[in-house]
């Protein structure tokens, strides 16, 4: 007897989708990113390895939705703050910088830092808001859109203390490799800020820093971010309080956000 043919399941994924209008948008996005003075036309096909003309019809309607901005005096291209804008509207980051917007005010003003948010986006830290140090003597500061390095970060120390047990292996795996910290140097800080419930360290990449970090919690009691500041000591005692005392006010407005987060203590 003769068997009868089985029929494709037409609702399954017939596996290599393709859309190279929507690829080429996105390669033009991911290439811009690493150039803060922006490409222009011929540069981003000379990178990209496509024709100028299938690389300015997509420039010109990125262009026309606000995704990319053309200095008039350089004719070069660069991604506009209307991407990070999307994001933060797509993704919890909206309920997140609503709710610690005024107090990261609150707190630059009484510990005249600078502090800013920073979440986990794959295997690196994502700063998605900043309040700068109000006073006239300005501070230290890091941009929102910049990444920062899961392993070797203060804010990283704190997404990866308190990450889920379950996802830690997952997100470790994620880390830009070569791993700038050994693994086993990095197990064991994360260790130690989990148990002391913050991280703070000379920073990384700027000597006269020191970095504090405490996490924010969710309403599911998940980290949801760490909320940093880049201390900057001075030499005169003009800048008070002090490195200990602006650990206090952090840890403080770090445990206000989550509360507005819909965060309990009992998680």
């Amino acid at each position: 007897m003769k068997k009868s043919k089985q029929k494709p399941d037409r609702r399954k994924p017939a596996g290599n989708y393709s859309a190279p209008a929507l690829e080429k948008g996105i390669d033009i996005v991911e290439l811009l990113a690493d150039e803060p003075a922006g490409l222009t036309i011929v540069e981003i096909a000379s990178r990209l390895r496509r024709s100028m003309n299938e690389v300015f019809r997509i420039i010109v309607v990125m262009g026309r939705h606000g995704w990319l901005d053309k200095n008039p005096e350089t004719d070069r291209y660069s991604v506009t703050y209307h991407l990070l804008e999307v994001a933060t509207r797509a993704t919890p980051a909206r309920s997140l910088t609503s709710v610690a917007g005024p107090i990261m005010s609150t707190l630059a003003a009484q510990t005249n830092q600078s502090c800013h948010l920073v979440v986990r986006a794959g295997g690196r830290g994502l700063i998605i808001q900043r309040e700068e140090n109000a006073s006239l003597q300005g501070g230290f500061a890091l941009r929102p859109g910049a990444y920062v390095d899961l392993a070797r970060s203060c804010s990283g120390h704190v997404l990866l203390a308190f990450a889920p047990d379950h996802l830690y292996d997952t997100i470790v795996g994620q880390l830009p490799r070569p791993l700038s910290w050994p693994l086993a140097r990095l197990e064991t800080r994360i260790a130690q800020v989990r148990r002391r419930g913050y991280e703070m360290q000379a920073s990384s990449r700027t000597a006269g820093v020191t970095d504090i970090g405490f996490p924010i919690f969710g309403f599911d009691g998940r980290v949801a971010a760490a909320l940093t500041i880049p201390y900057l000591a001075v030499i005169d005692k003009t800048a008070p309080p002090s490195v200990n005392e602006a650990r206090k006010l952090l840890q403080k407005a770090a445990k206000q956000v989550s509360l507005g987060l819909g965060w309990s203590p009992a998680h």
